[in-house]
């Protein structure tokens, strides 16, 4: 008697609903079942691999997908089907708050109204590319309707057009959040390839920015010694650590003995949690720092002064655990410290620049001082050299120009008398490094 288990593997039965596995003419293994589609129906899906097990293995995780009501897209859907798909079931699990929150807006602001109607599956390449050169001829009052919310038109509403444009950053950003969508597309196997990916739109020129000089970090220092917020102006310009991970620092990771500050969170405002500790940034973003000095004495003071404002507050003090709070305790809204900041910028008779600038200034006044840029890598926290090299690359052409120029005020200065040139036989006397 033949048992199930002496039945080959591809003659077994399976259980009802597991779907079926057979051996294709040119060699693959098939397997199709029924899963879940949009609109709560059910679609027979087809999967291939070149093993029965592999192509088992993708059958059964679509299954599995699908008894977690989670819908399978087709490829016969339109765009719009799947991105909407794609940002609720997939982005949602993969992206920060604040990040599917900008995919979201993207995809509803600009891929669905112009792609949204095309077949996931006949899309192409010169489809993505012609959309592309319309967005970034189109004026976007005119294509939006924005002129129609104004309270005085002046642009498609008064047959005048205004040419507000996209920049290339913001075409740039729009063509990575289809290219994101479509890559997913193609894990699942949805479709053969990223067209997305074969259409090239140049590389944007980075965002500029205007970072302290020497002599303005000064004056900001001094300008925030009164100031309530102090040490954290003075750690954000010492430090370069980014406006979230300043204000998510609880006590917990200062150790003010031995000068290090561990950076383990940040702090946002979602816009379903409201003000949300979340992780950092990157994985590399995670760090350990050194303090300087006069970091250290001024987050002394300010615990004290944190001190007195708790007693202050009796029992109306939220014990957070924040460093840097509110004189109730609660935590400080970003968009409060940007005020404070610009104010303090007014008072200081210097000019408007971001508060993300501070870390930009901190990263040139060490490059500026010889500073190697690992080190510097390392201090802000990005995940690769590449990124501090790319963003500071004004910078350290400058340091080559001074270098070269230091090369040929030695190279042009004549043999002064009674020395001896060097013939080459013996080491030179001292060697001036060059950086």
């Amino acid at each position: 008697m033949t048992t199930p288990r002496d039945t080959p593997a591809s003659r077994r039965s399976r259980a009802n609903g597991d779907g079926t596995v057979y051996q294709r003419k040119d060699g693959r293994w098939e397997a199709a079942g029924y899963v879940l589609a949009p609109g709560d129906t059910r679609k027979r899906v087809r999967v291939y691999g070149i093993t029965r097990k592999e192509a088992l293995a993708k059958l059964t995780e679509k299954i599995a997908t699908s008894n977690r009501g989670v819908p399978v897209v087709s490829v016969q859907g339109s765009l719009a089907a799947y991105l909407t798909y794609w940002l609720e079931n997939v982005a949602v699990h993969q992206l920060r708050e604040t990040t599917h929150t900008r995919y979201t807006a993207c995809t509803n602001r600009y891929l669905i109204p112009g792609l949204g109607k095309k077949k996931l599956a006949k899309l192409t390449a010169k489809d993505v590319r012609t959309w592309l050169n319309q967005l970034r001829t189109a004026c976007q009052c005119c294509a939006r309707g924005l002129d129609a919310a104004r309270d005085q038109p002046r642009c498609c509403a008064t047959s005048t057009c205004c040419g507000k444009r996209l920049s290339p950053l913001t075409l740039a950003y729009i063509h990575s959040v289809l290219k994101s969508a479509l890559e997913h597309a193609v894990r699942e196997e949805e479709i053969p390839r990223n067209v997305a990916r074969n259409v090239r739109t140049g590389t944007p020129r980075p965002r500029r920015f205007e970072p302290l000089t020497a002599d303005e970090a000064r004056t900001f220092l001094t300008a925030a010694r009164g100031h309530r917020l102090h040490a954290l102006f003075e750690l954000a310009l010492r430090t370069g650590l980014r406006k979230g991970e300043l204000l998510g620092l609880r006590w917990e990771d200062l150790d003010l003995d031995a000068s290090t500050a561990s950076i383990r969170r940040t702090l946002q405002r979602t816009r379903t949690g409201g003000l949300t500790t979340l992780p950092t940034k990157t994985v590399s973003s995670e760090r350990r720092i050194a303090l300087p000095a006069p970091c250290v004495l001024s987050l002394r003071t300010h615990r004290k002064q944190q001190a007195q404002e708790k007693e202050k507050a009796g029992a109306s003090w939220v014990d957070s655990g924040h460093v840097f709070t509110r004189p109730d305790g609660h935590p400080i809204e970003p968009a409060t410290l940007t005020r404070h900041f610009n104010a303090l910028l007014r008072r200081a008779h210097l000019r408007q620049i971001r508060f993300h600038d501070l870390r930009h200034s901190t990263a040139t006044l060490l490059l500026e001082q010889g500073v190697e840029l690992v080190v510097i890598k390392e201090l802000l926290g990005h995940a690769h050299i590449g990124v501090t090299a790319t963003v500071y690359a004004h910078v350290r052409l400058r340091l080559q120009r001074d270098a070269i120029d230091l090369l040929g005020r030695t190279l042009g200065k004549p043999f002064e008398a009674g020395t001896n040139p060097d013939d080459g036989d013996d080491p030179p006397l001292c060697a001036a490094s060059v950086r």
